[in-house]
């Protein structure tokens, strides 16, 4: 792990999100970033996919292309394309959220592994605190989304099957996130 490019990146990502809060919620979206960051480090990640994880919603919700090639200037090509591929929108405003959930899954058989180990981690974290949230607030966790209840469960299974058949060598990863659909199921029905 190279700390020296890890912790620029921590920079960077803090002052990009600092503003940034996670849906309903008083929680810095910094967090996120760095949870996601953790758990690509505890299931083997190398340096660039750690990075990756902290900025991996850096393109979709902090400047577009413009950022992308700030990434890529700074930080290199592998991060730039992992971030990249984590994006399911560079344009504002956004497409219609099933829109481009429908082609997120639609490229995810042609990511290479390290994008596929930064959006399991982005999703698990993203999973697990719907589940967390649940328990803490109830049904009103459902009015953040631009989505009901039974397309965010449709969204995360569908990213289960696709990494099942696509993601290489995590197995206990993919045995915790398939988990935590049943429980996401449970909850959204």
């Amino acid at each position: 792990m190279n700390q020296k490019k890890y912790k620029e990146a921590l920079i960077y990502a803090f002052k990009l999100h600092e503003k940034q809060k996670r849906k309903g919620t008083g929680i810095p979206y910094f967090f996120h970033l760095v949870s996601v960051s953790s758990l690509v480090i505890e299931n083997g990640g190398n340096t660039d996919e750690a990075i990756a994880g902290l900025l991996h919603d850096a393109v979709e919700d902090q400047g577009g292309t413009k950022t992308l090639n700030y990434i890529k200037k700074k930080f290199g090509n592998k991060v730039a394309k992992i971030v990249d591929d984590c994006s399911d929108a560079i344009v504002i405003p956004k497409p219609p959220w099933h829109v481009r959930k429908k082609l997120y899954l639609s490229q995810l058989k042609k990511k290479p592994q390290s994008s596929l180990l930064v959006s399991i981690c982005d999703k698990y974290h993203n999973i697990s605190s719907i589940i967390d949230d649940h328990q803490r607030v109830g049904k009103k966790i459902w009015n953040r989304f631009n989505a009901k209840p039974k397309d965010i469960y449709w969204y995360y299974n569908s990213l289960y099957l696709n990494y099942k058949k696509y993601l290489n060598n995590h197995k206990v990863l993919l045995k915790k996130y398939a988990s935590l659909v049943k429980d996401l199921k449970k909850i959204s029905s």
